[in-house]
């Protein structure tokens, strides 16, 4: 049955990015959802097209870093079927639909989910050096995945319970992507990392929206509450030997020029700000939900 949690593995069961705004009122009502024209998978898109800093063998070794996921059975396994429980009213709601276009990876609007934290608008015209940066980096945190997701093949929280994804424009491709660890909890904490870098003084607000970025997958129902905290563990170590590359430390510095330049003359991400905040807001009607 849809409403119980499965874990016995033994069934199997791309990117168009709207206002936020938009995705509210269609918030509830899967029939008006995006449609799949122009989506294309993970960071591999951006992998064909710009070189990440790091080579294959510099990145972190996820399998040695990880544990195993959850086993049927486990503590660890019935603390994800409680999360997802927990979860399960945000379906249909504005949080669901900032799931929904935090699932985006595609560029040039991908790296604006994180405008609103920043305070700027992230684009190759204005801001250059910025989006070089978080173009190279989304393949560095996302490959760096790679070797647990093919160990480990994990099915993801969807394909067990039956239940409706925030993508259901995603699920065939998902369906058979490894579900542990995620990728895109990587890369939202890499970005946040990345930014409070070039934003120093925005730090806390952008390490938020890269926690609430991961978050997003558990929400979404294509991640287990595990393969985000493991995707996170993967993002953290990939930091420091990007710290360590001088092309990425010289992008830094001058993506910083850049966003400073960008304060002052504009424009800002705009009013999708507080249909964000919104969002992101606790409310009475999600008992148990911490943002």
């Amino acid at each position: 049955m849809r409403d119980n949690l499965r874990f016995d593995h033994g069934c199997r069961r791309t990117w168009l990015i709207l206002p936020l705004a938009a995705l509210m009122l269609a918030a509830g009502c899967r029939d008006h959802r995006p449609s799949a024209v122009g989506r294309v998978p993970t960071s591999a898109a951006a992998a064909a097209k710009a070189p990440g800093y790091l080579k294959p063998e510099e990145r972190p070794d996820a399998i040695a870093l990880l544990p195993p996921p959850p086993a049927p059975g486990s503590r660890e396994a019935d603390a994800d079927a409680t999360k997802y429980r927990e979860l399960k009213p945000l379906e249909g709601t504005a949080r669901w639909a900032l799931a929904h276009a935090d699932s985006n990876l595609k560029f040039p609007e991908a790296p604006n989910a994180f405008a609103c934290a920043l305070g700027i608008r992230i684009d190759p015209k204005t801001t250059p050096r910025l989006y070089t940066l978080l173009h190279r980096s989304i393949i560095d945190a996302g490959q760096s995945t790679y070797p647990a997701k093919l160990k480990y093949n994990r099915t993801r929280p969807f394909v067990d319970t039956g239940d409706p994804t925030c993508v259901p424009e995603d699920e065939e491709v998902l369906h058979g992507n490894g579900s542990y660890p995620s990728g895109h909890a990587s890369l939202g904490y890499v970005w946040a990392e990345v930014l409070a870098e070039v934003a120093p003084d925005r730090a806390a607000a952008l390490r938020e929206r890269g926690y609430q970025f991961g978050k997003s997958r558990a929400v979404c129902r294509v991640h287990y509450q595990s393969d985000v905290d493991a995707g996170r563990a993967v993002g953290a170590a990939v930091m420091p030997i990007l710290r360590a590359n001088a092309e990425y430390r010289a992008d830094v510095e001058a993506a910083k020029i850049e966003a400073r330049k960008a304060r002052v003359l504009g424009p800002d991400p705009g009013s999708a700000c507080d249909a964000e905040a919104a969002a992101l807001r606790p409310t009475a009607t999600q008992p148990g939900v911490t943002p």
